[in-house]
């Protein structure tokens, strides 16, 4: 049987966290763009999670803007999921299957435009909510708002608030308050300056401008939720009969979740209520601290990790923990040089350490199979962006070489060296297993490591200010380090390399001691 409101009675008797009645009656209070799992996982299991405990008491319009899952899903499940939540809580392993009753109804922006805009006259309409990916908020400058719908995610909100603007005549209480999920900084203030320039170069009047600016919300957010998506094949029959329900929306999530929203105004807080319902859920006047805590302790520890794992035959995060040599080097990367970036900062490095504590247990979650592959997308970018400030940093504070990241520099050296293929792509190779490098610069790294020289390839990145921003080179003894550590895995291997390193600092620690 399918899993409809139906069958609602029975899933409560098998003690199953399943809505109320009343709860599917609720009010539309949310407007959100995109119904993937990402959005499905995190907000809207918060927002369930509140309904069922009577704090927020309003369910989720759901606008999807592409058409990969389709309506047809969610009107035959009338739009019930199944979530479920598989990894470590206080220590133990923990499994919940939660049925989540949070969405309304799911519009489909190209077909159903007007029921998108006619959600503007709901005087209980209070959130908007949206993931249209890294590349959603853009400025298009002639995106037609009058359109059926406008061509982008700033256009189509731009063109709901209007409508609702005009259909409360300006009522500065009939604001809304925008959450975007986007993975980028500052997401927010981004969203709203690109929403301001559309108006402008639209020529809106002023006194909608003024609403649109003053009587609005935009909160910058930060989600934290490994979200897989739907099971494998076998698995998802397997967790249908254990159910006794067809679930053609189920999907998995790790059990550890984080949504900041930055929201200063008292009116944006009330709105956002359904925070009080978990701790996952944090409304803060500056959530600059959780993303540094996530980028330099999650993203930056894979950045650093994922050359030295994937080169040395281990194809997930978790297979990483697992392993020996490699937990043991991601651990000592993440307690012994990363988190001193915390030393001096504002964020007390007991936060910090208590931080890292949930990144080993959510990267050794046994449910997940994270690819390191998938982790090395943009390999250079991400290097920059989340790695080159922790070098700098503790360049900054001491001389010394911080030796783990000087390794897993190397390895990334190592995993960019690739030669070009078909369709214009390039790969890498390792023990006779080609894999394929998606990084900007993959032709540059190929015509460097026809060099035969390591320090000669070595000496051009580090050095390349332009790459990142700054001179790696000259950084004391980091370029020297990475040349040993590059030449040693090439002649020894990634783990002997590793190990021996880690033998002799633990000889060095015992003879100090």
């Amino acid at each position: 049987m399918l899993l409809s409101k139906k069958i609602l009675p029975q899933l409560r008797e098998r003690q199953l966290s399943v809505p109320t009645d009343l709860q599917l009656t609720l009010p539309e209070r949310v407007l959100q763009f995109g119904s993937g799992v990402l959005l499905r996982g995190l907000p809207d299991y918060y927002i369930d999670k509140a309904n069922k405990q009577g704090l927020f008491n309003g369910r989720i319009v759901m606008v999807q803007s592409t058409q990969q899952t389709g309506t047809e899903p969610f009107r035959e499940q009338e739009g019930l999921y199944t979530q479920c939540l598989k990894g470590h809580r206080d220590g133990q392993l923990v499994e919940e299957y939660i049925v989540n009753g949070a969405v309304s109804r799911v519009l489909s922006a190209r077909t159903q435009w007007n029921d998108v805009l006619a959600c503007a006259a709901n005087p209980s309409m209070q959130v908007i909510i949206s993931n249209t990916t890294e590349t959603g908020i853009v400025l298009i400058p002639d995106d037609n708002i009058y359109g059926r719908p406008p061509v982008s995610f700033p256009g189509k909100l731009l063109a709901f608030l209007y409508r609702r603007f005009k259909h409360f005549k300006g009522d500065p209480r009939k604001g809304m308050v925008i959450v975007p999920a986007e993975l980028i900084t500052d997401n927010g203030s981004k969203l709203q300056a690109v929403v301001m320039e559309l108006a402008h170069l639209n020529n809106f009047n002023y006194a909608f401008i003024d609403w649109l600016e003053t009587a609005n919300h935009f909160c910058n957010s930060l989600v934290d939720r490994i979200v897989p998506g739907r099971l494998p094949g076998t698995k998802h029959r397997q967790t249908e009969e254990k159910l006794g329900y067809r679930d053609d929306l189920l999907f998995m999530s790790e059990t550890y979740g984080l949504w900041a929203i930055e929201a200063r105004s008292a009116a944006a807080r009330e709105a956002l209520s359904f925070a009080g319902a978990d701790p996952g859920v944090i409304v803060t006047d500056d959530i600059s601290a959780y993303r540094e805590l996530k980028l330099r302790l999650l993203n930056a520890t894979h950045t650093f990790s994922c050359g030295t794992a994937f080169l040395a035959g281990i194809e997930t995060v978790r297979e990483a923990m697992e392993d020996p040599v490699l937990g043991s080097y991601i651990r000592q990367l993440l307690d012994g040089e990363i988190v001193t970036y915390f030393a001096d900062g504002d964020i007390p490095v007991e936060t910090a350490r208590a931080f890292i504590a949930t990144v080993t247990e959510r990267f050794s979650n046994p449910y997940l199979d994270h690819s390191w592959l998938q982790i090395s997308l943009h390999y250079t970018h991400k290097m920059r962006q989340r790695n080159v400030p922790l070098l700098l940093d503790h360049y900054r504070r001491r001389q010394d070489v911080p030796e783990l990241m000087a390794m897993g520099f190397a390895a990334y050296l190592l995993f960019m060296k690739c030669s070009p293929g078909e369709s214009g792509r390039y790969y890498g190779e390792v023990e006779g297993q080609v894999y394929l490098v998606q990084d900007d610069h993959t032709a540059w790294f190929h015509e460097l490591w026809q060099s035969d020289s390591l320090n000669s390839i070595v000496a051009t990145v580090t050095g390349d200010e332009k790459l990142w921003g700054a001179n790696l080179k000259a950084l004391p003894g980091f370029a020297a380090a990475v040349t040993v550590y590059l030449e040693s895995f090439l002649q020894k291997g990634i783990k002997t390399t590793i190990r021996n390193f880690q033998q002799n600092r633990n000889k060095a620690a015992n003879h100090e001691a």
